[in-house]
């Protein structure tokens, strides 16, 4: 049985959408492209200043203070909400270590982060969900990762967010539930540019996907029409001549 309904094309409705690592590259551009839209957005993160510094700047935007270390523990604002539109997960860590190199600490932490936490908030917020009949979108890692050497703390954790998702959307269809993974190639976030220097690897953001590109196809995805959804979006920067 579908609770509530699906659809985003009526301007009359305001849509309420939970951005997670709203303070990011991805995470900050996705909640201006929301606000441009006109929906409130709840914009997530550990950075006081700078999420008021981001609201400020953004209509209908308002900041949650969230550690997702400790997932558990919702903000009175999530813990209250009896329906929410979308959840967008942005969150993430991506430390550069070989596996000798990897204490337990960082295994523990980039797993929270970037998979276990995701989990949680989804788990705590599922009934809010399931009365909008919404949508939860995964921002994974770059489309084929598999087995990077120096980095297998993170392609792990997105292999898992993968499988997270995938359960999920099978789980939670009887409730009118779209998910959603996008992977994007090399975004121009200070991210991608600490982790590239961790390589040795130049960082050109000519070269590589603008956030504000990204953060409109997660829009776009969120906006489709009722009778279809995108369940994965591969995004690549394009090329050059």
């Amino acid at each position: 049985m579908v609770v509530g309904s699906p659809t985003w094309q009526d301007p009359a409705v305001t849509r309420t959408v939970l951005v997670t690592g709203a303070t990011g590259g991805i995470g900050s551009a996705t909640v201006r492209a929301l606000g441009a839209h006109g929906h409130h957005v709840m914009a997530a993160g550990r950075n006081a200043a700078q999420l008021d510094r981001l609201c400020n700047e953004v209509p209908h935007a308002t900041p949650v203070i969230l550690d997702l270390m400790k997932p558990a523990d919702l903000p009175g604002q999530l813990a209250e909400l009896d329906r929410l539109d979308a959840l967008v997960h942005c969150a993430g860590i991506a430390e550069v270590a070989a596996v000798d190199e990897t204490p337990y600490g960082l295994w523990q932490e980039t797993l929270t982060v970037n998979v276990a936490a995701a989990a949680e908030l989804t788990r705590l917020l599922l009934p809010a969900l399931r009365s909008a009949a919404g949508r939860v979108v995964f921002v994974n890692g770059a489309p084929g990762l598999h087995a990077v050497p120096r980095w297998s703390a993170y392609t792990a954790s997105k292999a898992a967010l993968r499988e997270l998702a995938d359960s999920l959307r099978q789980e939670e269809a009887r409730y009118g539930i779209r998910v959603t993974t996008v992977y994007p190639g090399g975004t121009a976030t200070e991210l991608l540019r600490k982790v590239r220097g961790q390589f040795g690897r130049p960082f050109e953001p000519a070269d590589c996907i603008r956030p504000e590109t990204l953060a409109s196809l997660i829009v776009t995805a969120l906006h489709m029409p009722d009778d279809a959804y995108v369940s994965e979006l591969s995004v690549l920067p394009a090329p050059r001549a």
